[in-house]
């Protein structure tokens, strides 16, 4: 029984990445949660009390392999400039994929005070990645360098997901030039 339940929260998961990732806020429906899955709309509630609890367990899930992600990237990297630039281009090659997109699309004014602390937390947790690389450039503030090196990096996702005029290797790239040119000093 414990088994089948966990198949079935992770196929509802599934399912939300989905539809938020096609449809974004609005797609994300329990009756649409329940139609994906082919269970009843009350079973959905068996599961997730809202959207919102919806949205904080994909960020559980999801936060952990991209930040894994990203530090695989700047462990490859031989020097701290060279982590600086893979801590960026490792990011928004994740823009692309759907668990991004997914918890993207819902807005953080949805989710209740303790969900929103816990992506800040993620979100800090990634930035602390990245601190010593910009200690070893000789960065003074190395803490706010990395907040604003992640702005860069937020600007960035925002532009490549907004599907803006140019392509996405270009907005990394220029992401990438002011993420080296800015943290040098």
């Amino acid at each position: 029984m414990a088994e089948h339940r966990s198949m079935q929260r992770a196929a509802l998961l599934d399912a939300a990445r989905s539809l938020l990732s096609e449809g974004g806020t609005e797609a994300l429906t329990f009756p649409a949660l329940a139609e994906r899955t082919g269970l009843a709309r009350s079973s959905v509630y068996e599961y997730f009390r809202s959207r919102a609890a919806v949205v904080e367990e994909l960020c559980e899930a999801d936060f952990p392999v991209w930040a894994a992600e990203v530090a695989a990237a700047m462990e490859r990297a031989g020097t701290a400039e060279g982590k600086v630039e893979a801590y960026v281009r490792q990011q928004l090659a994740l823009v692309g994929d759907r668990r991004h997109r997914a918890v993207v699309a819902i807005s953080a004014s949805e989710l209740d005070a303790g969900a929103r602390e816990k992506i800040r937390a993620a979100h800090g947790g990634l930035v602390a990645m990245i601190v010593e690389a910009l200690r070893e450039l000789g960065h003074e503030q190395p803490r706010l360098a990395a907040m604003l090196l992640q702005g860069v990096v937020d600007a960035a996702v925002r532009r490549i997901e907004l599907g803006a005029a140019e392509d996405p290797t270009v907005v990394t790239n220029a992401a990438v030039a002011m993420a080296l040119g800015g943290v040098k000093g």
